[in-house]
Formats: structure tokens, sequence, C-alpha cells
């Protein structure tokens, strides 16, 4: 019998009501349009894209911090996307959240051990406060930080070492899922490879699934088993790391991957950067047809008038017109 996914997202649709006044024509934001993916258990599906495609937006629904419109999230075959209460509770404490700015998500009133301890004392999982302090001391060792850590505060503090706090949080209740919502994009390049060999370890030392959203393809490869790519709320294209990094089918995807950096100036020399044309259209007025067809440099005539649908090309899905046969 084949293993079920751990998070299974179907037909997802995140919209926002931005209308100004009661005079004013209506005005919907569609941050997620109709995304579907599975992550099975212990893996790391990357979520790449442009900034202000939705990868935030689709993350914080999962986690619901906000609720969907419509499709399902299923975690462990239970659909949590209109869980309230009790059972929402229950579902926070398996599924965490690390989030991008360091600065900005630690309670700058509050010690790194009450930062920590504080998740503990809301879903009551450690009883007395000598069991919550050696636990924090432990999550501190874990994430490389020292024990006396405990009794600082979070401005005593460098982004790499906030942000290895904000990961201690969240393994605080012992989840089995965390949305990594660009952990390391507001990091030093040299701090962000040893946050992400940090995750790496605590994924397999506790058997955590991961959502891990970025905007850098390269960091993304390197840390994900799976890749989805995003485009003004739509997923274009799913399928493995290796295969989406070598052998991209979207076009948006290609144009993405042609924009990585090469630290070889001759190989650099001989690679040519896909510049995509025209501005990215407004989530509130998408294109009729294809998302991307106001900036593919394949796009026909069809592309704008139809909406594609993903299709299974080999071990990937592509949702692109040029596939479909």
């Amino acid at each position: 019998m084949s293993e079920k996914p751990i998070l299974s997202v179907k037909h997802l649709k995140t919209y926002f009501d931005v209308t100004k006044g009661i005079f004013s024509p209506k005005q919907i934001v569609k941050a997620v349009d109709d995304v579907s993916f599975d992550v099975m258990p212990n893996e790391t599906f990357g979520l790449v894209g442009e900034s202000g495609c939705g990868k935030t937006t689709l993350g914080r629904t999962i986690v619901k911090l906000y609720d969907p419109v419509d499709g399902s999230i299923e975690f462990e075959g239970q659909d949590i996307a209109k869980i309230k209460g009790a059972k929402l509770k229950a579902f926070r404490k398996d599924m965490q959240m690390i989030f991008q700015d360091p600065y900005a998500s630690l309670n700058p009133r509050m010690t790194v051990g009450e930062i920590i301890k504080e998740p503990m004392i809301i879903h009551e999982i450690y009883k007395t406060e000598e069991e919550r302090e050696a636990r924090a001391v432990e999550l501190l060792r874990i994430v490389g930080l020292k024990p006396d850590h405990i009794r600082r505060y979070p401005a005593e503090f460098s982004g790499g070492q906030r942000q290895r706090i904000g990961i201690a949080r969240a393994l605080a209740v012992n989840p089995k899922f965390i949305v990594c919502d660009e952990p390391i994009s507001a990091l030093d390049a040299s701090i962000q490879a040893q946050v992400v060999n940090l995750l790496e370890n605590i994924q397999k030392e506790m058997n955590l699934s991961y959502l891990f959203i970025a905007h850098d393809l390269s960091m993304v490869k390197h840390i994900s088993d799976k890749i989805g790519v995003m485009y003004l709320g739509n997923m274009v294209e799913v399928g493995p790391s290796n295969d989406v990094y070598h052998r991209p089918l979207h076009p948006y995807t290609v144009a993405l991957l042609s924009a990585i950096p090469i630290p070889d100036p001759d190989v650099a020399k001989s690679k040519s950067r896909i510049v995509l044309e025209g501005e990215i259209p407004s989530p509130i007025n998408p294109p009729s047809g294809c998302p991307f067809s106001t900036r593919c440099p394949k796009a026909t005539e069809r592309c704008r008038r139809e909406r594609p649908k993903p299709i299974q090309v080999g071990d990937r899905l592509v949702a692109c017109l040029l596939y479909e046969k």
C-alpha cells in the first residue's frame, strides 16, 4: 500500500476584498487561485516564485492564519479548511510556522525562555515550570544556542540567532509539519547556509515535513524533495527537485532558472538569460486565459483565450497549453 500524503491541498482559493468604499466597484484580490499539491511524510516541498505571486498567502492559509474561500486542506486525512475552536487548537500543535522576519516575529518584551515556553503553556504539553525550562534549554541546544541565552531578550541577538530562536519556538510543541516562510531571505548569505543545514538536521532527527517557501530556486533545490512554482496565485509546475531544476518544462520556470547567478564568469558568459517583458498583471484583474500569457515568449492566441489545467507530463504536473495533445 502506497504512503498517503501528510498534507493534501486541493483547488485552494484565498481571495481578499479590497474594495475601498461602499460606492466603489467591487475589487477582489485572487492571491491564491485554484492551487493543488501534496506533501509526503518527512518530505520538503519547496515553493518558489516572484514576490507577490501568493507564496506567503498560501503558507498562511495552510496554517489557518487566513481562511480560504474554497478548496480543501487535508492534514493527515482531515480537512482542516473550516475547523474552529478546540479542533483548530489541536491542529496548530501539529503544524507550526517559521516566519520570514526574525526581527518582527519575536516579542521584544519577552525573554528567549518566555518566547519558547509560551506555546508549551498554551497547548499544555509540559505541566510544570521545571519541565518547560528543561525543554527550552534543550531546544536552545538543538538550534545551536547556549543555555544562558534563555534569560536574554531578542534585541541582544543577531538576525541569524533570532531566526534560530524562532525555529526553537516552532519546535516547542513537537509539531509534525512546519511551514517555513522564507526563513533565510532576511539573513546574510553566510548565515543562510547554516540555517538551511540546521533545518535539514532537525528534519532528520524529528521526522518533520516542511513547506519551504523562498524565491531563490538554487536554495530551494538544495533543501527540497519536490518543487512547486507559483505565478500570479497559480501553481504552474510541480515535480521532483532535480527534474524541475535541470529540465524545466513551463516557460516561467525556464525564465526563473535563467536568472540564477553563476559564480563562474566563463560559464556565466555562455549562459543566456531570458528577460521577461511587461509587468506582472494585477491579481485584481488577472488575464482571462493563461496567467502567464502576457509575458510568455511562447504564448499563442489560444493561450490568451484558454486557461490551462495542470496535466501530467512524466512525473510532473505542468499548467501549460504547449504540452496538451
